[in-house]
């Protein structure tokens, strides 16, 4: 595991595009970006996931090679890059416990998910980048399971929420901008359009 920066992140995905496009193609679909968080403590870092976000915002890459494919995602780890927050441990869907996602965490992924989309040519959209409790409940419209996120028997439901003014509760019915994926992209494209590249 070690420490990146976002230009570097972006580097190691540009060099992963064609390999990460290829294996995708042969599930007839694009590549995807999966959300996570840890459900583990802020400095606890795993190697199921591409990238792992600490408290602190910094950034960890678990391989050089993000077409590596990792357990992130039940069934969908193909052609695909997972990012973690380092967080929510003892989370439930009532509390995020102890250990919530932190403002830094939060801007750290949306910057993460700038970085990884722009190098691999992607729109940031819930078609390509998506929390895995929204790809749980497979609402990109690709089903290659049961329905096992917060829609379904909510044995996943990582990022739902995000305990912010932004997303502040559970509620994988809403409409409204503020669960936590709507959340995250909308950061992540506004990076895209305002940070100096």
């Amino acid at each position: 595991m070690r420490q990146v920066t976002l230009d570097e992140l972006y580097t190691l995905a540009d060099a992963a595009r064609e390999d990460i496009w290829d294996t995708a193609k042969g599930y007839a679909r694009d590549p995807k970006i999966y959300l996570h968080w840890s459900a583990g403590h802020y400095f606890q870092k795993f190697d199921d996931y591409h990238v792992n976000i600490t408290a602190d915002g910094k950034l960890y890459v678990a391989t050089d090679d993000l077409s590596e494919v990792l357990a992130h995602t039940w069934k969908r780890n193909s052609g695909a890059v997972g990012i973690s927050l380092c967080c929510a441990y003892d989370a439930t869907t009532n509390d995020l416990g102890e250990e919530p996602p932190t403002a830094q965490q939060i801007e750290s992924m949306a910057q993460a998910v700038w970085k990884v989309a722009d190098a691999l040519w992607l729109t940031i959209d819930k078609e390509h980048v998506m929390t895995h409790g929204e790809a749980a409940d497979n609402e990109d419209g690709i089903a290659p399971h049961y329905q096992y996120g917060p829609k379904g028997s909510v044995e996943r439901w990582d990022l739902e929420f995000l305990g912010t003014d932004e997303s502040p509760a559970y509620h994988p019915w809403a409409t409204d901008g503020t669960r936590g994926g709507d959340v995250l992209r909308g950061k992540a494209n506004w990076y895209r359009a305002n940070a100096p590249h």
